[in-house]
């Protein structure tokens, strides 16, 4: 038993130094990443409303009191239906005035016309002189104006009758109502604003800046924001000659082509534009390293699943991104996260997908 004893002894030892000989396994850390795909487009979205391309403020020629109002805002109107009503009553008696003014000259002249004829009777047979005969064919001239004069005061004063109905030029919805009933309002006073409901467009807002180069028939696309699944396209219309003074931004109208129905007048919207840029890479900043005054990344090898520090060159910085001027290329891998936890060479995993 005491020869055995020094043996155990010595082969604990050998087992001891040979569990401390062997190297602990390499840690492999899951990295998050991107592969590096230079943007050739940018897109810019601008928030704006449905409004009618078409809309008009209707208004009476006259100076009375609102007697009837048969619309809302939200009704439907057709071409030709009164929509409002002023109060007849003294637009009326004018008529009658004007008719009766009418009948008194029409009898003037019916008087005159005997006359003459009679002064011209008698003149052929040498019975008047050739005055008294020029006096009855001037009076005869003077009676026919005044019929004349009479009909046209006549056609005024209905026509001015006429004036105290009020109705819309074309079929539209009514978007906006400035009269209530007993009102007194003004001639050119808006009473009900009708819009047609198509052609409809978007109107947006868009930073001088980023107009240069718009122009008639520059497609964007809609996206209604209440329900962004409903979408459609549209063509620039019409752009502001001049940038409002404190935002600066210009008015831009864009006719919606073929929009579904859920497109109503005042929806929320997004209209986006796509312009070619100048290619670029951009990053997270998260991925961005500063290692002894210069700007590093992390590339990951697809081969060895190992990463290695790369020096770039940033070209700007803004928010949660950085634009790389140069250092990297299209297809590589790089590491977005946890970057000041690597070390040269270290193995890493990129998860399914690539990046996240």
């Amino acid at each position: 038993m005491k020869r055995l004893l020094p043996v155990l002894l010595g082969l604990a030892a050998l087992a001891a130094c040979s569990k401390s000989d062997e190297k602990p396994p390499e840690i492999v850390r899951p990295v998050l990443s991107v592969v590096v795909e230079p943007r050739t487009t940018q897109t810019f979205g601008f928030a704006g409303s449905v409004e009618p391309q078409v809309s008009a403020d209707l208004a009476f020629r006259l100076l009375g009191r609102v007697v009837s109002r048969d619309v809302k805002v939200g009704d439907i109107v057709s071409k030709g239906t009164t929509i409002a009503a002023l109060d007849p009553t003294a637009l009326e008696l004018a008529v009658q005035a004007a008719k009766a003014e009418l009948s008194n000259a029409e009898a003037q002249f019916a008087n005159a016309a005997a006359s003459e004829e009679r002064q011209r009777q008698l003149l052929t047979s040498a019975n008047t002189s050739q005055s008294v005969f020029d006096a009855a064919q001037q009076a005869r001239k003077a009676a026919e104006a005044s019929v004349e004069r009479a009909k046209a005061s006549l056609a005024k004063s209905q026509e001015q009758l006429g004036y105290a109905r009020l109705f819309s030029d074309f079929d539209g919805v009514v978007t906006a109502v400035g009269a209530e009933v007993g009102q007194t309002v003004s001639p050119g006073q808006t009473v009900v604003t009708v819009a047609r409901s198509d052609p409809r467009e978007a109107v947006v807002d868009i930073p001088d800046q980023l107009t240069g180069d718009l122009m008639a028939g520059t497609p964007f696309h809609v996206i209604l924001q209440s329900l962004p699944t409903i979408q459609t396209e549209a063509k620039l219309r019409e752009i502001a000659p001049q940038a409002e003074g404190s935002t600066r931004t210009r008015r831009v109208k864009l006719t919606l082509t073929d929009p579904p129905q859920a497109f109503r007048l005042g929806s929320t919207v997004t209209a986006t534009r796509m312009t070619k840029v100048v290619p670029t890479i951009e990053l997270p900043i998260s991925a961005l390293l500063d290692k002894n005054g210069s700007e590093k990344v992390w590339i990951v090898d697809p081969q060895t699943s190992s990463v290695s520090m790369r020096d770039i060159k940033v070209a700007s910085k803004a928010g949660g991104t950085f634009t790389v001027a140069e250092g990297l290329e299209a297809g590589m891998r790089v590491v977005t996260a946890g970057v000041h936890n690597l070390s040269e060479g270290q193995k890493v995993k990129v998860p399914e997908g690539g990046a996240s």
